[in-house]
């Protein structure tokens, strides 16, 4: 016999029934509000050229980072769940094979937000009501593929059933946007909008680094050869991105540093690297603190929305990155100095009311001591959502909890997700709303906040201050 699978109702909502009454109250303010997707990581060309998703396996694990890092926790081969190898190698590809392999090791997801995610998608996206297990995987994945392939499950088909507002995607700046371009002509250039993602020409340390440049000169027709057309390049694809409709750019360094070094360095730099010499680890630590701090520059010039993301040991097991390549669930947390980091930063942007900035993190310990206490005096600043692995119930809480006192709720973004699995959007907002729902409850509880201003923030949270986070660029 197999287990049924059912949402309660209550789920992620207070345990306490007086606060959940009121929880519940707030909760179903909010529930049916659209969702504002602005740190998103689906593909463009998914919905450029608009093609069905793939079977189950191939949408719901394989991509998933979150998914097969816990079975390889656990000894699971990336072969045997079927992600490919930079050599060639074989791995696994039947699809209905690597299902039946998640589905027998379901109880590894119990506690994490892994399983409430998945959930949902179950039940709520492709109308599953069993639990997942070695005797039902064949049923489940048999219903996944029935809706899979129907027409109304299409990337621009969900936009509507999923009631996705907008939604951006995470785009290099050596993207020529002409997968955008397509979307804009398709008529959902407004609702789908490309993000401004430079990391990898701002690592000059990186081993691609110079085919990067490169790539930047030929898409922006700007020689890269020294230092000032590399910026002048950089200007020039912001100005193609705000063109396309994007709203923000995107950092995802290991440090907060935003230190300037004299121009004449930073050209001296770049000009030895680009003749081939390797820079020190320190150096490309420095060139990429600089660019920060050009970038947050060049967002007072062209409007464009800094969101910075610091502190991920990215790819920590080098054989894993050779083997398989980048972002396969190695990615470790580390500490991020905030304070000091952003300091150069805001010390010359934060009060100029035409430079917006966002900060995230998953560090935990900075919350109360580092970034409520920025984004609670620099009107340039809001907290960004819990993102990665602080995106669970519990991460969320403490967010609420370390946070709000100090910044309050109207410098915080909302909830806006991080994710490429596009299945779970809903759920992850879905997620935010009822965590939201509870937090707010126990003040009402509380007689901290009446019920009527708790309502009004949940539905702030949702919608109101996301949209104000990320506003469309008049050009």
């Amino acid at each position: 016999m197999t287990t049924p699978l059912t949402l309660h109702p209550h789920r992620a909502l207070p345990a306490d029934p007086a606060v959940r009454d009121i929880a519940v109250r707030i909760y179903e303010q909010v529930a049916g509000l659209p969702l504002i997707s602005m740190h998103g990581h689906v593909e463009a060309q998914a919905f450029a050229e608009n093609t069905p998703f793939a079977d189950p396996a191939q949408l719901l694990i394989v991509p998933d980072h979150y998914v097969t890092r816990m079975l390889a926790s656990q000894g699971i081969s990336y072969d045997a769940l079927g992600l490919a190898r930079s050599d060639g190698g074989a791995v696994e590809t039947d699809s209905r094979k690597i299902w039946r392999t998640f589905c027998e090791n379901w109880k590894l997801y119990r506690g994490t937000p892994s399983r409430y995610w998945i959930e949902h998608e179950l039940v709520e996206v492709f109308d599953v009501h069993e639990m997942p297990s070695a005797e039902s995987a064949d049923r489940i994945y048999d219903q996944i593929a029935a809706v899979v392939a129907s027409d109304d499950f299409r990337p621009q088909q969900l936009l509507d059933r999923f009631d996705i507002e907008i939604i951006s995607t995470t785009d290099p700046a050596t993207s020529d946007l002409a997968f955008h371009a397509s979307i804009a002509e398709q008529g959902l250039g407004e609702r789908v909008v490309p993000t401004f993602r430079p990391d990898a020409v701002f690592q000059i340390g990186g081993p691609a680094w110079t085919r990067e440049i490169d790539d930047l000169a030929a898409v922006s027709g700007i020689d890269t050869g020294d230092f000032s057309g590399f910026l002048d390049a950089i200007r020039e694809r912001r100005r193609a991105f705000v063109a396309a409709g994007a709203r923000a750019s995107d950092h995802g360094h290991l440090r907060a540093d935003t230190t300037p070094m004299d121009p004449a360095d930073a050209a001296a730099l770049y000009a030895r690297v680009r003749a081939g010499e390797r820079p020190s680890r320190e150096e490309a630590f420095a060139f990429e603190a600089h660019m920060l701090f050009m970038t947050a520059e060049m967002s007072c010039e062209d409007g464009l929305v800094m969101q910075i993301h610091p502190g991920v040991l990215r790819d920590h097991h080098s054989g894993v990155l050779e083997t398989y390549g980048k972002d396969k669930g190695y990615d470790i947390p580390v500490p991020v100095d905030y304070a000091r980091g952003v300091q150069p930063m805001l010390d010359r942007f934060g009060r100029d009311p035409r430079f917006h900035c966002i900060l995230f993190t998953i560090d935990e310990t900075v919350y109360s001591r580092e970034l409520a206490p920025i984004a609670g005096t620099y009107p340039s600043v809001r907290l960004g959502a819990p993102w990665w692995f602080l995106d669970s119930p519990d991460g969320m809480r403490r967010f609420r909890e370390l946070a709000t006192e100090t910044a309050g709720f109207f410098n915080m973004s909302g909830f806006v997700d991080d994710t490429r699995a596009f299945a779970s959007i809903p759920a992850r907002h879905d997620l935010s709303r009822r965590v939201d729902a509870g937090y707010l409850a126990n003040l009402v509880a509380e007689h901290r906040l009446g019920e009527d201003e708790a309502t009004e923030v949940a539905i702030d949270l949702s919608t109101t201050l996301p949209r104000a986070a990320y506003p469309p660029i008049a050009h």
